[in-house]
């Protein structure tokens, strides 16, 4: 017969008595399976332990990354902020020696412009310009004091030595073909030719304007004289300046197909043909020191 259990025989050490505890085949097999159930949860509780462990860790390390990372962000944000500071202060600085020396730096053309043409005047060019207009002695203040002592008032030489290549009136444009009136006279003359003033007199504008490039005029009374196209400008606003003296140099600044220097005279603000005076008049020359001081 086929037993459903296990024997198990148990003698006592003192009084030799046996006792037979009578276990189930279920119940080992039970014990058995629970075994092996607890074996798994006990690997499945360590696995899930160790890849808890495992996120902490990472966790950690991320944590520890972000506050390096905002710790950077929070120095560069710094230094953001001071270069800021001394950007506005540049350009505050900018700001007043613009105003005080009237000095502007700008694309000539269409909006487009930038990615096919050059800065006008470039940072050398302006850094120049500024360094010379630093070093000039400003007479502004002095104008009328100085009027009484301006002797050549009317144009009397030529501005630069050139030929003449562009006649004052009507004219065909030798950008579009079309007609145009030409308020001035075209003196040809290699870039950096020097550019004398006509007559004694002040200077009343030395800046960049749209077409006429860099362009110095000079106020004789009701009379003015124009000098278009530089390449630099010697003078500032509110200069007295005295026939002779240089003001500038030939150029191509502005719109021009090649160098040369644009002359105006305007008679209360209207132009007139600057070629009568150049009719009568000498080459460029030093002026003479006729002041009574």
């Amino acid at each position: 017969m086929k037993q459903n259990y296990f024997i198990v025989v148990l003698a006592h050490s003192l009084h030799g008595r046996l006792r037979r505890i009578h276990i189930p085949h279920q119940f080992i097999y039970a014990v058995l399976a629970l075994a092996v159930l607890g074996s798994f949860s006990v690997a499945g509780f360590l696995s899930s332990y160790a890849r808890m462990a495992w996120k902490v860790a990472n966790y950690n390390a991320l944590r520890q990354e972000a506050d390096g990372l905002r710790q950077r962000y929070q120095n560069l944000q710094k230094v953001v902020n001071q270069t800021n500071e001394q950007l506005a202060t540049l350009q505050l600085f900018a700001n007043e020696v613009s105003v005080a020396y009237r000095m502007t730096q700008k694309l000539e053309g269409p909006p487009d412009i930038s990615v096919e043409a050059r800065l006008v005047p470039t940072m050398s060019e302006t850094v120049a310009e500024y360094n010379y207009l630093r070093a000039s002695n400003m007479s502004r203040f002095q104008q009328p004091y100085a009027r009484r002592w301006h002797t050549n008032v009317q144009p009397g030489i030529w501005p630069v030595n050139g030929r003449l290549t562009g006649a004052y009136g009507q004219r065909e444009n030798p950008f579009n073909g079309e007609g145009s009136y030409h308020t001035g006279v075209d003196i040809s003359a290699p870039t950096g030719t020097i550019v004398r003033a006509t007559a004694d007199g002040v200077v009343a504008h030395a800046r960049q304007s749209g077409a006429y490039g860099r362009l110095v005029v000079v106020e004789h009374g009701r009379m003015q004289t124009w000098y278009a196209h530089l390449s630099r400008m010697n003078v500032m606003e509110g200069q007295e300046i005295r026939r002779g003296e240089i003001l500038g140099s030939v150029g191509s600044s502005g719109r021009v197909t090649a160098p040369h220097l644009h002359y105006e005279v305007r008679v209360g603000k209207a132009p007139v043909n600057p070629y009568r005076f150049l009719a009568k008049a000498g080459v460029s020359q030093m002026p003479k020191v006729d002041l009574p001081f």
